[in-house]
């Protein structure tokens, strides 16, 4: 628990949080001025693809690491907002699916607010930026990737997020096969020399025998034994496929990191995903001067797709504005709640 809540403290307080594919992350804050007070994590939060008891969990994990027990009678209001849920419609299955598991996790932790709301991590994104807009475009990158317009609040269309086995296209998964797939073409030959193909083997934890020696990035070979390219791919292949798909994530550092030793490869994978983010973007008829609110980790401050990204929308005259991540929307959610 991060917290510098006074345990005499004689305030209303609010819940913000943000549920994602990786994480969860909940925000205390006081209700009169939004200020962030403490803070927990704790595991995935996706509506649809985490299980309810193992959701429930995860968010009692991190609102109770956000609250101490003496001061969870003071929280008024809660707002989460949730990958894999939307706002409307009512019955829709994330976000039955979300409140369900909320309400159980509040009512694990002895907390009874006045109002309890959830929304989409998109909406709790957008929410999230500069002056608290109402209306514009929100832009997603984390470990999926999907953008979307919202009108007055709600979530109205999307762009895709279709999820890692049919879309997702820029998102870190994307990314992270990227990676994968550059190191097994740069093994059997199809593909150009990367220093992803050692990367990747060491993150992998591959015989150290089968990776190719350090330097291996210039499209060169003699660096590397036919013998030694075959035992890094029966070795590789296993290794990936014996984890979960979305897994795969976890390797799109490897890519900005092998970028920023001017990889060509890892340049072109970078380039082809603010690409495909742009596009998305594109596909939701943007209009000169609104709101594009960026999140996501890859699209975080000094992430490594804000900046291509910034270039792609220049001539669009788009208002980008980065937020860390749906903490603060949802606690400004949260605090309108009682309004």
């Amino acid at each position: 628990m991060n917290s510098d809540l006074n345990q005499d403290l004689d305030i209303d307080l609010v819940v913000g949080l943000d549920a994602g594919g990786t994480r969860t992350r909940a925000v205390v804050a006081d209700a009169r001025a939004g200020r962030p007070r403490g803070e927990g994590m704790a595991g995935p939060g996706n509506a649809l693809t985490v299980p309810v008891p193992e959701l429930t969990g995860h968010l009692a994990e991190a609102i109770g690491r956000a609250v101490p027990e003496s001061l969870r009678g003071r929280v008024v209001a809660v707002a989460g907002g949730f990958a894999g849920a939307a706002r409307s419609p009512a019955d829709e299955p994330g976000r039955v699916r979300a409140r369900g598991a909320l309400t159980a996790a509040l009512g694990r932790l002895g907390i009874a607010p006045r109002s309890v709301e959830t929304y989409s991590d998109i909406e709790a994104a957008f929410a999230g930026a500069p002056g608290h807009p109402a209306d514009g475009l929100a832009l997603v990158a984390g470990t999926g990737a999907v953008a979307a317009r919202i009108a007055g609040r709600v979530l109205v269309a999307t762009s895709g997020g279709d999820g890692w086995l049919l879309g997702d296209d820029g998102g870190g998964f994307w990314i992270g096969r990227g990676a994968i797939r550059a190191a097994l073409r740069a093994a059997d030959g199809r593909g150009r020399g990367t220093v992803l193909a050692a990367m990747v083997g060491r993150a992998l934890e591959l015989p150290g025998d089968v990776l190719p020696q350090e330097g291996y990035g210039d499209g060169g070979d003699l660096r590397w034994t036919a013998a030694q390219r075959a035992a890094y791919r029966a070795c590789l292949l296993p290794a990936v496929m014996g984890r979960p798909p979305t897994d795969l994530a976890a390797y799109a550092p490897l890519v900005s990191r092998a970028a920023e030793e001017k990889d060509v490869v890892a340049e072109g994978i970078l380039r082809e995903a603010a690409d495909a983010l742009a596009d998305m973007v594109a596909a939701l008829a943007p209009r000169e001067g609104e709101p594009l609110v960026v999140t996501g980790g890859l699209l975080a401050p000094g992430g490594p797709l804000l900046t291509p990204l910034n270039e792609r929308m220049a001539h669009l005259g788009l208002v980008i504005a980065p937020v860390v991540d749906g903490c603060d929307g949802a606690v400004a959610l949260a605090c309108e709640g009682l309004d």
